[in-house]
Parts: structure tokens; C-alpha cells; sequence
């Protein structure tokens, strides 16, 4: 069975964000300043880095010209926990402000799951592989396709889908891709790869800087050059080594085969000189 859709689901959720930032400064969704000490970030905060230069920049308007937008919290049973405003809220701690601007709103845990979730993708501060993780998430809580996700948050159904493709690589891969040391583009056409395949492109597009099209092309090279040798295996016929082996084995001598290889082994000069009389026999 289904759990709520997200169609209704985001419209509510975005709309009480939404109704509380235009009702700010009345009495149902009055703005108050909370000490920051007294906020804790929102556990299921889908962001995991944030650019130190941007926070530094913020944190100084912030000094300058205040707070523009309040942040969003809910009441816990020991403080607050942040709902929306992440990056105002570092960026506040960054200026050592005490206290911020803050409009409370009742919330559960799956409601602050979703508000996390859906304010970053809105707000476009999420990068590749966490907003596949954010899309993931979405899906994964309202069970439903890509397609409906799709709608819901007006992007193309290929967006989704080949966004959700980055969770494909690797780790490392990924962690090259949130550095900034190759593109979404790059890494969209390492899917696919095994881990040693990927670190091997990884390494040659930042040591040779090569573009999307050069990383598919050496792609193209690499199956074709597989296929061929997969099939120069295939073709190869292979030998039946067993009557000569056990003719070996009973004058004694030690004998392996692999594929269409025969290895014989000699312990000492003796079976050597043994095995050649054999054969001049």
C-alpha cells in the first residue's frame, strides 16, 4: 500500500513554509529570536558540504544588513531543531551571532525528513550525488516512480532518472564528483564501469583533463578491445590434456594444465635426464 502521495504531500508541505514566511510577524507564526546554542541542525539534512567561501560571504552580509529571512524550526523536548535555513543558520554561528530570527512550527519526523529534502532541491544547494540522495529519499518514502517524481517537482523524467544513475558509482568516484574533480557529464558515462574500471578514467580525466567526449570514446575503445578478446578466447580450441597427463603420471612425473597449456614440474637433474630417456626410448 502507498503512502501518502507526494502530490499532496509536497503542496502541503511547501505551502506551510510558504503560509509561514507570508504570515511572518502575526501571531500564528510569530518571528522570534532563539539563542543558537538552543538549535540543533535537522537530522535529516540531505546537504552534507557546504562551500566555506559562500558561508564566509553570507556570515558577513548577515554582520552588515542582519538576517533578510527567518529560519524555520520545531519546539523539541531539549531546545529547537532546524527545519529549513541550514546554510543561515552556519552562517549565523560563523558571524557568532547569539541569537536568531526564527518562526516555529509544529513537525514530526517524517515532516522534517521531507522539509529538508524538498527546501534543498528548491533552493538548488544540493550538489550531484546528494540531490540523487534527496530524489532517492523521496522516492523511497512516498513510493512512487520517477515519472510521478517527476511531476511533482517539475523537472524532466531523464533528469530523475539519470541523476538517481550517479548512486551507481563508487564511492570514490562519487567523492571525485562532490570535489569538483570531474563533471555530472564525466561521471554519468562511468556508470556501468567496475571500481577499478571507474578509478582508472577518474585518474586519466583529471591527470590528462579529458573532456566528456574524449572519456566516451576511450569507453568505446576499452569494450571493443573486451569483446575482442573475449572472443579470441571463445574461438580458441581447447585441447584434452587427460590421457597424457595420466601417461605421465604414471612414469611418475608431476603434471599440470591450464587452458591449452601442459606444465610439467622436476624436483632435481635426475627427472629431467629420466624424462629425456623416456622420450629417446
Amino acid at each position: 500500500m502507498k503512502t501518502q502521495k507526494l502530490g499532496r504531500g509536497l503542496d502541503a508541505l511547501l505551502g506551510e513554509i510558504d503560509e509561514a514566511y507570508e504570515n511572518e510577524g502575526t501571531q500564528r507564526d510569530a518571528v522570534i529570536a532563539i539563542s543558537l546554542k538552543d538549535i540543533r541542525p535537522n537530522p535529516f539534512q540531505p546537504r552534507k558540504s557546504f562551500d566555506e567561501t559562500a558561508l564566509a560571504e553570507l556570515a558577513e552580509s548577515i554582520k552588515n544588513d542582519g538576517l533578510l529571512q527567518p529560519v524555520v524550526v520545531t519546539e523539541d523536548i531539549d531546545g529547537y531543531v532546524l527545519i529549513a535555513g541550514e546554510r543561515r543558520f552556519r552562517a549565523s554561528k560563523l558571524a557568532k551571532l547569539k541569537e536568531i530570527r526564527a518562526i516555529v512550527l509544529n513537525s514530526d519526523e517524517q515532516k522534517m525528513r521531507q522539509f529538508a529534502l524538498i527546501e534543498n532541491i528548491q533552493r538548488e544547494e544540493l550538489n550531484s550525488v546528494e540531490l540523487a540522495e534527496a530524489y532517492h529519499e523521496l522516492i523511497k518514502l512516498h513510493d512512487i516512480t520517477h515519472e510521478e517524481l517527476a511531476t511533482m517537482i517539475h523537472k524532466s523524467r531523464a533528469h530523475i532518472t539519470n541523476t538517481l544513475r550517479l548512486l551507481q558509482l563508487s564511492s570514490k568516484t562519487q567523492k571525485a564528483l562532490v570535489e569538483k574533480k570531474i563533471t555530472a557529464g564525466h561521471a554519468r558515462v562511468l556508470v556501468g564501469l567496475d571500481d577499478k574500471e571507474q578509478q582508472l578514467m577518474v585518474n586519466s580525466i583529471i591527470g590528462q583533463k579529458l573532456s566528456v567526449r574524449d572519456v566516451e570514446s576511450m569507453i568505446k575503445n576499452m569494450k571493443k578491445e573486451d569483446k575482442a578478446e573475449s572472443s579470441k578466447e571463445n574461438n580458441e580450441a581447447v585441447l584434452d590434456f587427460s590421457k597424457l597427463k595420466e601417461k605421465l603420471n604414471d612414469l611418475g612425473f608431476y603434471v599440470k594444465s591450464s587452458k591449452n597449456r601442459l606444465i610439467l614440474e622436476f624436483d632435481s637433474q635426475e627427472e629431467t635426464e629420466e624424462f629425456l630417456s623416456h622420450l629417446q626410448g
